[in-house]
């Protein structure tokens, strides 16, 4: 198992060790805001605490997308609130395979600022379910803040100016129908940055749920020299990356605006097909 997952019975066990770690719980729903929060409060992992996407993992809306990275102060701030710190281990964990927003947590925590134990649990909620592991009701008591101040990599982002005069091979994660225009049913323009290959996310996936064996992802992730993720808003783009570290391949950039930031200029290119 690579180290960037952790099984449910494996964070059963370390959840009894010396050092367990700070398990996130990032469940989201596209569209509804607040569903992350009710979901958490429905019942969770025990001690496990809410990540939140809108709030938390991103900043509002507007002219850089619909889940624009939040500054790195403010990120540094909600890692403080949670008492994380790099002597802290870190779980990740959502109910959709990591899509929504567990591989995002995971990309912000290890690969933006540097945390060197962050994992994401393998098959989500489900899988700790399937392990008989219980879900609690009610609030969890937060840690003590910590100091932490993350030092943090700009270059594991792009921006638009840069995906477009760039030459890396440009990875969507959004379904084949959206990549080729067929259907649109969240941004107001369909379509696909020219020269993009369509990776969805959800094809980094087996029918239950968990990540494909690292040599299934290896023989089938694109290769490029340079590789750009994106999706439709920064999200699951996150999720290809984590597929290409599973598979012990260097890890794509991302485009944090992604589609929703692209189409916001209409002087950027759109094709279909």
């Amino acid at each position: 198992m690579s180290r960037v997952l952790i099984t449910a019975s494996e964070l059963a066990e370390s959840l009894q060790g010396q050092l367990p770690p700070r398990v996130l719980d990032c469940r989201a729903r596209l569209g509804d805001r607040d569903a992350g929060l009710r979901l958490w409060e429905a019942g969770h992992v025990p001690g496990s605490l809410h990540l939140d996407l809108d709030r938390d993992l991103a900043t509002e809306p507007g002219q850089c997308g619909r889940h624009p990275l939040p500054s790195s102060g403010d990120f540094a701030a909600t890692l403080q609130r949670l008492g994380i710190s790099p002597t802290v281990p870190v779980v990740v964990l959502d109910d959709m395979g990591g899509q929504l927003a567990a591989a995002r947590a995971w990309w912000m925590l290890a690969v933006w600022a540097g945390h060197p134990d962050v994992r994401v649990l393998d098959g989500g909620l489900h899988a700790w379910q399937e392990e008989g592991g219980e879900l609690v009701l009610g609030l969890e008591p937060l840690p003590e803040p910590s100091r932490w101040q993350p030092t943090f990599d700009g270059r594991a982002c792009m921006s638009a100016d840069d995906v477009f005069s760039g030459r890396e091979l440009k990875l969507d994660a959004r379904s084949e129908e959206r990549f080729r225009g067929e259907a649109e049913p969240i941004d107001a323009v369909a379509g696909h940055i020219p020269g993009a290959v369509c990776r969805p996310s959800a094809a980094n996936l087996t029918e239950t749920g968990r990540f494909k064996a690292p040599e299934t992802l290896d023989a089938e992730l694109p290769h490029g020299e340079a590789i750009v993720a994106y999706c439709g808003s920064g999200v699951t783009a996150c999720h290809n990356i984590l597929a290409y570290a599973i598979a012990g391949r260097p890890k794509p950039r991302l485009y944090p605006g992604s589609w929703s930031e692209w189409i916001r200029d209409p002087s950027r290119p759109v094709a279909r097909g």
